[in-house]
C-alpha cells in the first residue's frame, strides 16, 4: 500500500491515505458481533432483510464487505401488541441487546456497543 501511496503522491493526486480508506479501497471488511443479554427472543433485520430471531444468551457474527457497515433494525418494545422500531448503523465491534434501564417500561430493550473487535 505504501508503494501505491508513494506513486500517487508523485502524481500529486493525494497526499495521504488514512488506514480506513485504504482498507475500504483494498477490499477490506467490517466484523460485528451481536449478542442477546435479555430473556426475550428478539427478531431483527440486517440491511432491510428480516434475518431471524436472536434467542436469549446467543450471538451472531456478521461481516460487511463494504465500508458502510451494517444497518440493524429491531422492535425496542418486546411486547407483542406494541411496536417501537429502532434502527442503527453499526461499525466494527461487539453489540448487546440489553434491557433499557433509561425508561420505566420493563419491556424496553436497546442495542449497546460494548467493545470493539480487535483488528488483526
Amino acid at each position: 500500500m505504501l508503494i501505491n501511496q508513494s506513486c500517487l503522491e508523485s502524481f500529486s493526486l493525494i497526499e495521504e491515505f488514512d488506514e480506513q480508506a485504504a482498507e475500504t479501497i483494498g477490499g477490506g471488511y467490517r466484523v460485528f458481533e451481536i449478542k442477546n443479554k435479555t430473556v426475550y427472543d428478539i427478531p431483527y433485520a440486517i440491511d432491510g432483510t428480516l434475518t431471524g430471531t436472536l434467542a436469549p444468551d446467543s450471538d451472531r457474527i456478521w461481516t460487511a464487505y463494504s465500508g458502510d457497515g451494517l444497518t440493524i433494525e429491531f422492535d425496542a418494545d418486546v411486547r407483542i401488541d406494541y411496536i417501537k422500531l429502532k434502527k442503527y448503523n453499526l461499525t466494527d465491534g461487539v453489540y448487546e441487546f440489553q434491557n433499557d434501564l433509561s425508561t420505566d417500561n420493563p419491556y424496553d430493550i436497546d442495542l449497546y456497543s460494548v467493545e470493539p473487535i480487535p483488528l488483526f
